[in-house]
């Protein structure tokens, strides 16, 4: 059995995608504790320190992720007020910027694999008009970046480099590759 250590609905369903059975249990690791300022190095940190703290409970193998949007080097969380989103938006608009989720295995406290994808977002131009639509919507809060392409956020989208299911926050192939190739996960009988 594999354990999914994220409160996250979206990775659940991405997860879900794959023909495997799995439970969830949440991490409680504290991320402010992270200092990392490479946003790949961050998330994959992070998701080994949730992979670590779940396994050290179990004996079934666990998958955790984290992601995090880096613009102009710097690393944007999830916004706290409307001001932050608002801000976050407006930088956003008609620049590029990157999506990069780590993803770490681990096995009773060990790390077994670990790895992060990067995917390249280009925004169109945003009004100030959308922006304050999006904000009303109370859908930019609990996603890093402010946005959420698979939902109302996926409007400012221009296009895409990389995987779509990165930027939700849970990279599809690769998961898959690393659950097959510890074999954990089997296709077909």
């Amino acid at each position: 059995m594999l354990i999914l250590a994220s409160k996250s609905p979206r990775r659940r369903e991405i997860l879900n995608k794959l023909p495997l059975k799995y439970q969830v249990i949440s991490s409680n690791v504290n991320e402010k504790k992270f200092s990392e300022k490479n946003p790949a190095e961050l998330s994959k940190s992070l998701a080994i320190a949730k992979a670590i703290e779940v396994s050290s409970k179990t004996k079934d193998y666990v998958l955790a992720a984290d992601t995090v949007v880096s613009f102009d080097g710097n690393i944007l969380g999830k916004p706290s007020s409307l001001e932050q989103c608002r801000m976050v938006l407006q930088m956003l608009s008609a620049n590029k910027h990157y999506v990069i989720t780590g993803v770490a295995l681990c096995f009773e406290g060990t790390v077994i694999d670990a790895f992060y994808e990067t995917t390249s977002v280009y925004f169109k131009p945003l009004s100030n008009q959308i922006i304050e639509w999006y904000i009303s919507t109370e859908e930019p809060f609990d996603k890093a970046g402010g946005y959420g392409i698979q939902g109302k956020g996926g409007v400012f989208v221009e296009r895409i480099e990389g995987c779509f299911y990165n930027v939700m926050g849970l990279p599809l192939s690769r998961t898959s590759e690393l659950l097959t190739h510890h074999g954990i996960m089997k296709w077909g009988n």
